[in-house]
């Protein structure tokens, strides 16, 4: 699961999130991506770029985010990492996620994130979610400053 936060939604931050998703399958294997039916994502250039570089964009229903994959990850997100958060508040909180994504975008072929891509493709094919799995390396934090609450 990859993330990529832009502050509004358009066919240029579309486009730029699907590159940067393309980028990290070095092999060139078809990727598969869930979108909902907002226009943006659904703009000629957007479908044409995808079908030259091997990526299918799979649309939900209107009014059906229930069969997005990706909203089963939402309450545990609201519930461990931001509710759990010692944060002094949720823009705080934000704000490090949001310094997180970007430094793993921009990083996608830093070893220390091959290596979580790794541990999460085989925790994957092994459909091993317990909590016995092997511990994910964390990226580096800048000097004098927490990315995850907690660590």
């Amino acid at each position: 699961m990859f993330g990529v936060i832009h502050q509004e939604k358009s066919a240029v931050n579309t486009l730029a999130a699907l590159k940067s998703i393309r980028a990290m399958r070095l092999d060139g294997a078809p990727i598969y991506v869930i979108l909902d039916n907002l226009s943006a994502h659904k703009r000629v250039a957007i479908r044409q770029w995808a079908a030259r570089n091997k990526v299918e964009l799979c649309f939900t229903p209107t009014y059906a985010s229930w069969a997005n994959p990706i909203e089963a990850h939402f309450g545990p997100l609201r519930t461990f990492v931001v509710a759990g958060s010692d944060h002094h508040n949720h823009v705080a909180l934000g704000r490090h996620l949001h310094r997180y994504l970007r430094w793993r975008n921009a990083n996608a072929r830093h070893p220390d994130v091959l290596a979580l891509n790794a541990a999460n493709a085989h925790a994957s094919a092994a459909n091993d979610n317990t909590a016995g799995a092997t511990p994910q390396p964390r990226p580096p934090n800048q000097p004098g400053e927490r990315l995850w609450s907690g660590h």
